[in-house]
């Protein structure tokens, strides 16, 4: 028998409840389903679901008490810096703290400068920057095509042209562009903190969540790249994991020790971005 929404509603956030997932879940789920905004979602409490919905956000629900798979899973987008994105097993769920990277980074960028994206995953970082900033020449480089072929995706979902390139982080662009700005989120977590992680985190591809060498291994590899252009980017921007606020730039300074540096917190005051200024 089919229920009321307020009555869905109910029902699911007790069930997520019993099983130590967070209720509103149960909400936003409901409202992807329905095609409403909050507003409109709160006028509508007494209306029936039809017998598909009921059928179809009762499986969500128990799927996501069971196993902890993410809500962008089940409705396949996310929501980064204002904008809608596209999003799969194979890519990274944007975190909030991302969006501080892109503030970090706009005010470094001049009209027709070249930018890069290394590890771009859904290409959230680099749709965005090509959105908010349309005179720059954009390119993203990331090892996996899955990842790739959802960053095109999104791309083309917001009209910006990107230029995107399979490989191992700058590998793709050495030798062929100059860039004026680079920036990058890549894996950062230590496997040790594995164990640690949730069960909703764990749904991201591992290779976009950890690095080899304490976290460490994949500044060191973008780091050692960047040395090998001709002439150093005006910045370089990483985010960064909220202890490494020390270890990363010291992979900088051993390879070039008058290096400008700047560490900045995120809005829960932790260590969040860094800029390499040259």
């Amino acid at each position: 028998m089919s229920k009321t929404v307020k009555e869905a509603r109910v029902w699911a956030s007790s069930f997520l409840k019993k099983h130590n997932r967070e209720p509103r879940v149960a909400d936003l789920m409901l409202q992807h389903l329905l095609d409403v905004g909050l507003a409109d979602f709160l006028l509508i409490q007494r209306e029936k679901l039809s017998d598909e919905v009921w059928t179809q956000f009762e499986g969500w629900i128990v799927e996501h008490a069971e196993s902890g798979k993410p809500l962008e899973h089940f409705t396949g987008v996310a929501s980064f810096y204002g904008l809608e994105f596209l999003v799969d097993k194979n890519v990274l769920i944007p975190r909030p703290e991302t969006e501080e990277l892109i503030e970090a980074v706009r005010p470094w960028v001049r009209d027709g400068d070249t930018v890069v994206d290394v590890g771009t995953g859904s290409g959230i970082i680099a749709v965005t920057l090509k959105k908010v900033l349309p005179s720059t020449r954009v390119l993203a480089t990331d090892i996996s095509r899955a990842a790739l072929e959802a960053a095109s995706r999104n791309a083309q979902r917001h009209e910006t042209e990107v230029e995107f390139l399979e490989g191992s982080f700058l590998k793709p662009v050495l030798g062929q562009v100059s860039p004026d700005i680079i920036v990058s989120n890549p894996p950062y977590i230590p496997e040790r903190e594995r164990v640690a992680l949730s069960e909703t985190v764990m749904h991201d591809p591992e290779s976009a969540l950890f690095a080899d060498e304490n976290g460490l291994a994949a500044y060191r590899a973008i780091v050692n790249q960047v040395m090998q252009f001709a002439k150093l980017p005006r910045l370089v921007a990483f985010e960064i994991g909220h202890d490494q606020g020390e270890s990363v730039p010291n992979i900088i300074l051993e390879v070039c020790p008058k290096a400008n540096i700047e560490v900045i917190k995120d809005i829960n005051g932790k260590n969040r971005i860094l800029l390499w200024k040259n």
